[in-house]
């Protein structure tokens, strides 16, 4: 299925130059994990190929086995510590166990992992962007939804789907154009 959407950068539509073409049509998986599920989203720069909210375990298996991972880059959100003054807790150790072991299935391919205030600064502008902004700024950039009948480009991404979708595009975005 074709998609004629331009690939717009920080508000900023525009043609893909000549340098970035043949890297445009490269795969990355963004992972946003999780302590006991994670959600992954697969894509090339103008469509969604994959997506789900699984269990680690699946998560795990599908980075090991999934053909259509082949060829991808795997970036994964990092979890980070900003100042808020509250302690880390179990969730939060047992997150950093599985992003360990997402790594160790990805045997030895390149990753990279993407901390949250990258992901808002580039899709927002601001590193202190909250999640809905985040969420805003890809429906402005990738369209609205949708429907069942009029499906959109961002359609059936829900919870997770979108934090991982945001890692996918800003990894592809830096990946392409070395933003």
């Amino acid at each position: 299925m074709e998609h004629d959407h331009k690939l717009s950068i920080n508000g900023q539509e525009g043609q893909i130059s000549q340098n970035c073409e043949p890297i445009m049509r490269s795969k990355t998986i963004g992972l946003d994990p999780g302590p006991q599920e994670s959600a992954y989203v697969l894509w090339d720069g103008t469509a969604i190929l994959e997506k789900g909210l699984q269990s680690n375990n699946e998560i795990a298996y599908l980075l090991t086995e999934k053909v259509s991972f082949s060829g991808a880059h795997l970036y994964i959100e990092m979890i980070g510590h900003y100042g808020t003054g509250m302690p880390a807790g179990k969730s939060c150790f047992d997150t950093c166990i599985w992003i360990g072991r997402f790594i160790e299935c990805w045997s030895g391919r390149p990753y990279e992992l993407i901390l949250r205030p990258t992901i808002k600064a580039h899709l927002c502008g601001s590193a202190r962007a909250k999640d809905a902004n985040v969420s805003r700024a890809l429906k402005d950039r990738l369209g609205e939804p949708g429907t069942k009948k009029q499906p959109g480009l961002t359609y059936g991404v829900t919870s997770h789907c979108w934090a991982a979708l945001a890692v996918a595009v800003t990894a592809h975005d830096r990946l392409v154009c070395g933003l």
